[in-house]
């Protein structure tokens, strides 16, 4: 999986920093997600990852089937559980 890294918005489209690797489970399942701004969006793509990667909203994410963008990101720690992040894309 590749992740290019939102720094910013241009004047005609998003600015995307260099592709970074990561490998991922990825599971292609609709989801009802809150945005940035609290609205419910529909998410098509799960992705879970290692820790210690960030991964900005509105970042390129392409997976093997497909190319998108992130409208959440969070990470997952717990002392009983394994840490990992997890993107809803769109």
């Amino acid at each position: 999986m590749t992740i290019r890294p939102y720094l910013g918005h241009g004047a005609a489209s998003p600015i995307l920093g260099d592709p970074i690797r990561r490998r991922a489970y990825v599971e292609d399942a609709r989801r009802l997600v809150r945005d940035a701004e609290g609205h419910e969006v529909v998410s098509e793509t799960t992705v879970y990852l290692a820790p210690g990667v960030e991964v900005a909203p509105e970042s390129e994410v392409t997976t093997p089937t497909r190319t998108a963008r992130v409208i959440t990101s969070a990470t997952l720690d717990h002392p009983r559980a394994p840490s990992h992040v997890v993107l809803a894309l769109t």
